[in-house]
């Protein structure tokens, strides 16, 4: 009666195991396009100002939980995939949108990335790791094989 629900939690491990690097890769890939944005934005800008003052910036298109309005422009700008990870990634960091209020664009993403990581990679991860784990052999350990 005891065995019976072993293997049941086994799986439970492992499902916990791979939803953890699947959050945790869908944050980092999220982060990751961010930063080739603001990238690609600082060099546009680096460009503009040779030609002219640089006007007030745009909004921020990296926004954690957009409105309406942001989605819209986002999902013009982006690709179906790019779109699909940005959504995603939007709703796994909610909960952390709004834990830092800074003016500067890396730590408005870079904090609910990094909580994000925290709890999905760490957490889910040491959980996974503290459920019970299937054993290779059933023998017993004082026996000696040969």
């Amino acid at each position: 009666m005891l065995g019976e629900g072993v293997p049941m939690v086994v799986a439970m491990g492992s499902a916990i195991r791979l939803l953890a690097i699947l959050t945790s890769g869908i944050v980092l890939l999220g982060f990751a396009f961010f930063a080739i944005d603001e990238m690609n934005r600082g060099s546009q800008n680096q460009q503009n100002a040779l030609d002219s003052e640089l006007r007030a910036e745009a909004e921020n298109p990296a926004v954690i939980a957009p409105s309406p309005r942001e989605e819209m422009l986002r999902e013009q700008r982006n690709g179906d995939f790019r779109e699909l990870v940005d959504d995603a990634n939007d709703i796994l960091l909610m909960p952390f949108g709004h834990v830092v209020d800074s003016d500067n664009v890396w730590v408005e993403n870079g904090v609910p990335t990094l909580f994000g990581l925290l709890l999905y990679g760490l957490l889910l991860g040491l959980l996974a790791n503290m459920l019970p784990k299937q054993r290779e052999h059933g023998g017993d350990w004082r026996t000696v094989e040969s």
